[in-house]
């Protein structure tokens, strides 16, 4: 196990520092800059913004500039951001969160769900709700999420008015019920495309299992068939899930950076692209870095738990 989790960790260094040159690289090489947020100030001089690429140190070769970067981010500084000088920390950590509320609730979500759907395909082939989940699940692929979102805001909160169209809280109302009551829409709406997935997955699995020897034994002894279901199959079907749910990670970011967005949550998703829009690089490269440490994060989590919960499989 320690030599896997070092090596996992090596690894894991890599990608990070992979991901951190080629966000350093195509952030600095989109036209304008860094500074462009200063040119749209019809104030702003060429020798006011020289000025300030000096002062920032946005003057120097970009090498120069990411390895000062970088050596300040492993001390934990980093950086400052661009729109109000607060620490790119802090301004992570107000947004955080909600982003995690909206995730965790759309996963469960999912992962309820998902699972059921895929137990009752699996058990009951070829059937009418078989077919049911099985276009649902197409359909649920093929369409982007803000359709979902936009469409759900339109059913749900316009016409219906039984949900809110947005935010993540009431103005004066900060409860658990108002939060509850805001945060239903988006996270279906974001579990909409997992549920799909989930679903097709657990159902393959469940066939995969379902015929093994050691579950015809289990009949063949007279265990009842909910007992087999349960003990047996859905057990073992739900080990490879395991693997799915960390490498569900990214899908379930760039989702809520949509979903934020739609219903102005206020996460992550939205402040990265608030970030884009102002050409606040500190934040946007603090954003990036901070997901691809929850991605492998989650992937290293993920692996460690399929091997705990099943003795078979042994981490070198």
């Amino acid at each position: 196990m320690l030599g896997f989790l070092l090596n996992r960790l090596w690894q894991s260094a890599v990608l990070l520092v992979i991901v951190s040159i080629i966000g350093f690289v195509v952030l600095n090489l989109i036209p304008g800059g860094p500074l462009s947020q200063f040119a749209l100030d019809p104030g702003m001089t060429q020798a006011d913004i020289d000025r300030i690429a000096a002062q920032m140190g946005l003057d120097r070769p970009i090498v120069v500039q990411y390895f000062d970067w970088a050596w300040k981010l492993l001390q934990g500084d980093w950086g400052h951001s661009f729109r109000d000088g607060a620490p790119v920390l802090d301004v992570i950590w107000r947004h955080l969160f909600a982003t995690l509320l909206l995730m965790g609730s759309s996963t469960v979500i999912a992962i309820a769900l998902g699972t059921w759907i895929g137990i009752r395909g699996a058990t009951h082939r070829y059937s009418t709700f078989d077919y049911v989940a099985t276009v649902g699940a197409m359909v649920a692929l093929s369409i982007p999420t803000f359709w979902f979102g936009l469409v759900g805001i339109y059913v749900f909160a316009l016409k219906l008015g039984w949900v809110p169209a947005g935010n993540m809280y009431t103005i004066g109302d900060q409860s658990v019920l108002n939060y509850l009551h805001h945060l239903i829409l988006p996270s279906f709406v974001l579990a909409l495309v997992n549920i799909a997935i989930w679903s097709r997955y657990m159902r393959s699995a469940t066939l995969d299992v379902i015929n093994q020897d050691f579950v015809n034994t289990a009949r063949a002894k007279g265990v009842t068939e909910r007992r087999v279901l349960m003990k047996h199959v859905v057990g073992n079907a739900l080990l490879p899930m395991i693997t799915l749910a960390g490498m569900q990670l990214p899908s379930i970011l760039s989702g809520a950076l949509v979903t934020e967005t739609v219903f102005t949550w206020p996460g992550m998703g939205r402040l990265f692209l608030d970030s884009l829009g102002y050409s606040d690089y500190p934040v946007v490269m603090g954003l990036l870095m901070f997901s691809a440490i929850l991605v492998l994060a989650g992937n290293l989590i993920a692996d460690i738990v399929v091997a705990v919960v099943d003795p078979r499989i042994r981490l070198g």
